[in-house]
């Protein structure tokens, strides 16, 4: 691997913030807690979210660091923990080996030359590193939307050879680009809402049928 390069603004940044919680700093900061910031973290996100979208290069940067320093701050939190304890850096610890474990192909002996075998194997790797999980939906967060969650289930889904049939009712102009995509997801929301349906329940649902049938199918497998 290359050797590490230095980061004496990041260091900086960390020490801001380990200022400002130490005593004699912000009462606001010091009060803080994992569950207490959650909300902080997600409104961030999606505000990079929004910088990458429809921002500046000036704003991603921006909401970059803001989301950084989320990171940095609930780790500063944990490592006042008396039970379990960590710092920043056993959390970039954590996450390089995880990278370096989920790219075999580049620190290993491991093939796979294009993108598609990449995430062909992807779960594969995950696998290796978390066999405690008994699916492949095990780790699918469950906050998410019901879109953003339709989405990653598919993924999934597709993974062990279940494949979900497009609608023949919508016309392929639908599909042209993700702005024709956006007006019919748009429209059909509408007309759910004067038809007085949730849309947003209406997709869990269908979702939570694919999830039954992904562990049915896991469930079937025969054990290697």
């Amino acid at each position: 691997m290359p050797t590490p390069t230095r980061h004496p603004h990041l260091d900086q940044l960390i020490a801001v913030l380990e200022h400002l919680r130490a005593p004699g700093g912000c009462a606001w900061d010091a009060e803080q807690t994992h569950e207490s910031l959650t909300r902080y973290l997600i409104e961030e996100a999606h505000e990079l979210v929004e910088a990458i979208e429809h921002g500046t290069p000036d704003d991603v940067l921006e909401e970059l660091g803001d989301v950084l320093y989320q990171v940095l701050f609930h780790a500063d939190i944990a490592a006042a923990s008396v039970e379990h304890p960590f710092t920043i850096d056993d959390v970039a610890a954590r996450s390089t080996a995880k990278m370096v474990g989920r790219h075999p192909h580049v620190f290993g002996d491991v093939t796979a030359d294009t993108a598609d075998a990449v995430a062909q194997n992807w779960e594969t790797w995950k696998r290796q590193e978390k066999p405690e999980r008994a699916s492949v939906l095990d780790g699918v967060p469950a906050g998410l939307t019901a879109l953003s969650r339709a989405q990653k289930v598919l993924d999934k889904a597709e993974g062990v050879g279940i494949e979900v049939a497009a609608s023949p009712a919508i016309a392929d102009a639908v599909y042209a680009d993700e702005r024709a995509l956006g007006a019919a997801i748009l429209g059909m929301a509408a007309e759910a809402r004067r038809r007085g349906l949730d849309a947003e329940r209406a997709l869990r649902s269908a979702v939570r049928a694919i999830e039954a049938e992904v562990r049915g199918a896991e469930g079937a497998a025969p054990e290697l």
